[in-house]
């Protein structure tokens, strides 16, 4: 006997694929930002120069980035840090508006998507 997979499992695979490769290029992207970061580029230093809370911070935001990055391919974990790297989104936007006076829309790009992996990786009742 065979069986004929259905059109809505066609649909749910494809889902499946695309959450894979939304949460891969967020991944990519955070842990580009922690590197940076972490290397200590100059572009990085003096921006968080500018904050005014010290370069540990820098380390401190830059290992959050990873650990958030890492958190959000592990598929049991995702939902958790989808929620860290959305976090990290937030203060981008406070540093943003205020002492960097910066573009704003990688903020709310990568934070809209992150939003949409969070709702869709989230815990199941």
């Amino acid at each position: 006997m065979t069986t004929h997979a259905s059109p809505a499992s066609g649909a749910n695979r494809w889902s499946a694929i695309g959450l894979w490769i939304l949460k891969g290029l967020l991944a990519l992207a955070f842990l580009a930002a922690a590197a940076m970061k972490l290397t200590g580029q100059p572009k990085m230093v003096a921006e968080f120069g500018e904050l005014g809370l010290g370069q540990g911070f820098r380390y401190l935001t830059g290992v959050i980035e990873v650990s958030g990055a890492a958190l959000l391919l592990w598929p049991r974990t995702a939902f958790y840090g989808a929620v860290i790297l959305l976090g990290i989104c937030a203060g981008a936007f406070v540093a943003q508006v205020g002492p960097l006076h910066g573009d704003l829309i990688h903020v709310f790009v990568l934070g809209g998507f992150l939003a949409l992996a969070a709702w869709v990786s989230r815990p199941k009742r």
